[in-house]
């Protein structure tokens, strides 16, 4: 199964997990099966990043390569990879969101990030109409939580902050919401995963 790309009108739940899988990696999987879980979600789509404008271009592999193993990590049933934001021609979250929202009028969408990212999103271009129009679920991760919930971000979203016992409603609650899910953490990253395939200096094999 494949995202159509120029849309439907399905009614269904939709967690979007985006980023450069630069590779894909278990706690992408980890992630997207827990949001399936705990927010009561049809599908979760991995929207590989033809290049996202806060990470360095040295480093990272083709589109092609990134799609393919983010593809190997998902079922193409539940947890879908695709590379959408290419048809779409958008480079910022929420000119994607915006897009997405039109050409899936029906589908409740929830975007998906870890704790680290919500530290940091006050740097992404648009960041509060983002949220004011898709929900949000942060996810977990090793040594971010804390400075995450007490970063500038969750202060100023503080108001739409839902309980995490309503995370499985998340997606149909009126207006704006977040909600901070208390799970299981991988500590895996992408970058120590290219670290740990780089080769040690002197060695040519």
């Amino acid at each position: 199964m494949s995202v159509p790309r120029w849309g439907d009108r399905r009614r269904i739940r939709v967690g979007l997990l985006g980023g450069s899988f630069n590779p894909a990696h278990p706690g992408h999987l980890l992630v997207a099966r827990t949001a399936l879980a705990r927010l009561r979600l049809d599908q979760v789509w991995l929207l590989v990043s033809p290049g996202n404008p806060l990470k360095p271009k040295k480093g990272m592999a083709s589109l092609a390569h990134r799609l393919a193993a983010a593809r190997a990590i998902a079922d193409g049933r539940h947890i879908i990879a695709t590379d959408i934001e290419r048809t779409l021609g958008t480079r910022y979250t929420h000119d994607t969101l915006r897009a997405l929202h039109r050409r899936f009028p029906r589908v409740q969408f929830i975007w998906l990030m870890g704790a680290d990212n919500l530290q940091t999103l006050p740097r992404w271009r648009d960041w509060m109409a983002m949220a004011r129009a898709t929900k949000i679920a942060v996810l977990p991760r090793p040594t971010y939580n804390h400075r995450a919930l007490s970063s500038q971000a969750a202060r100023r979203l503080r108001p739409w902050r839902v309980a995490a016992s309503q995370a499985p409603a998340l997606a149909s609650l009126p207006g704006p919401g977040w909600v901070f899910l208390h799970t299981r953490q991988n500590p895996l990253s992408a970058t120590a995963l290219r670290h740990q395939q780089q080769p040690p200096p002197g060695d040519t094999s």
